[in-house]
């Protein structure tokens, strides 16, 4: 699906993409080049902001980028020095999501030095994956494929894994040590949850339109993994999929009515128009480096995505490029698009939908407790092999325990923020 070009008010769009450096992030900057030059008039142009964390990374980003530009203008027989075709600016930054200061450091820059954000794509983090319960893993295979490499369950993580210390210590009552705080849950959910509210300003001075917040999540965000009275998944085995089940329900919810003493105090709405408008997307099941695997390994699970594509699967795009394309449109598509969809199908988890030719898509997502668009009786549309294991049609009473959750975990981010927020101010 191309991005409409309808209803553009400014000409300039900047963007902030975060862990731009490789996999699917770098392929959603790719995408968003792509897409921009081929969908987008002469006066219009972009700058794409884009974070690794440290400074050679952003360097050979960017070099990477300039070469992507080059071969697109190539490939599609565009003059370089040409006025009539967009134009795109790149900016690296550097931050570190399990650093908080690195996180407030970099929202203070930009907010001093752009004069607004159009969209922030937050699809930094990492999976904390250690290995493979091998036996598991092959049995489900065997048994229950394509659905086993759809919806795993057979991923080894490390558990009870924290950041390094946040403050200096002064900041901690005397005899106390400040809390921990998770670091796959830091890297995936709370230093971008931080960063956002920190640039809460720029995403206001978007022009004629909120602004966009796009959370990156998961096939793998299975409820039975995810506990309010763990929100960090500090006890869980499972610290990746219950990150991205918060990511879900965090988005989803935070235009309920029940949320919004908590979304509004996180981003404050402007005078002239609402406040910025949160997405949640996935790439589909995409061949990246979140789990460490020989490079025999690599190879093996390419060619098995490929199979589950060609015998039905919806959801194998095996490219970060093609696993780029339903952020990118939720990034580059019209207001008026985005808004006539929820208003008539409700609010989406989107991902990056294939066929069996390879065409990708933007695809509605079933989530457990909210179904295709948080609207009780609407059909899923699949047969049971291809949803989730806990999927089930959704009842008032899931829609209800939904957005009771969605409330208590944007109360407890909050709490979290004003704490950590607390802490480092005391340390200065």
């Amino acid at each position: 699906m191309a991005p409409s070009t309808a209803g553009f008010e400014d000409f300039h769009s900047y963007i902030l993409v975060t862990g731009a450096n490789g996999g699917l992030g770098y392929s959603i900057c790719c995408r968003l080049i792509d897409e921009f030059i081929l969908t987008r008039p002469n006066s219009h142009s972009l700058r794409l902001i884009i974070t690794t964390r440290d400074k050679s990374k952003s360097h050979d980003t960017i070099a990477s980028l300039k070469d992507h530009i080059f071969r697109t203008r190539k490939h599609h027989k565009i003059n370089e020095k040409t006025p009539l075709v967009p134009k795109i600016y790149l900016q690296a930054e550097q931050v570190d999501l399990c650093n908080l200061r690195s996180v407030q450091h970099l929202a203070n820059k930009l907010v001093h030095s752009l004069p607004k954000l159009d969209t922030v794509i937050l699809n930094a983090g990492q999976g904390g994956f250690t290995g493979v319960d091998w036996p598991l893993c092959i049995w489900s295979i065997l048994t229950d494929f394509p659905r086993s490499i759809t919806y795993p369950t057979y991923k080894i993580s490390q558990v009870g894994e924290v950041t390094g210390p946040q403050t200096l210590g002064t900041s901690a009552p005397a005899g106390q040590h400040q809390p921990d705080l998770g670091k796959v849950f830091c890297s995936n959910v709370f230093g971008h949850y931080l960063l956002v509210h920190g640039v809460a300003p720029l995403l206001s001075n978007a022009t004629g339109t909120p602004g966009r917040i796009v959370w990156i999540s998961s096939l793998e965000a299975y409820p039975s993994l995810f506990s309010i009275s763990d929100i960090q998944g500090l006890s869980s085995p499972s610290a990746y999929e219950s990150s991205k089940r918060l990511t879900d329900v965090l988005a989803l919810s935070s235009s309920l009515s029940s949320t919004q003493p908590f979304v509004r105090h996180f981003l404050p709405p402007p005078r002239d128009h609402g406040p910025p408008k949160q997405y949640v997307a996935h790439p589909g099941i995409c061949a990246t480096n979140i789990v460490p695997f020989h490079w025999i390994l690599v190879y093996l699970m390419t060619a098995a995505f490929y199979v589950a594509r060609w015998v039905g699967s919806p959801w194998h795009t095996v490219t970060a490029y093609k696993g780029a394309c339903a952020p990118v449109w939720l990034a580059l598509a019209s207001q008026e698009e985005l808004d006539a969809l929820e208003d008539n199908e409700g609010v989406g988890k989107w991902g990056s939908g294939i066929n069996v030719r390879g065409q990708e898509r933007p695809t509605r997502t079933e989530v457990h407790g909210w179904g295709m668009g948080g609207k009780v009786g609407d059909n899923v549309g699949l047969p049971k092999r291809k949803r989730p294991r806990e999927a089930e049609d959704l009842t008032k009473e899931d829609r209800e325990r939904f957005e009771l959750l969605g409330r208590e975990c944007w109360q407890s981010m909050e709490r979290m923020r004003e704490q950590w927020e607390g802490l480092l101010e005391d340390d200065d």
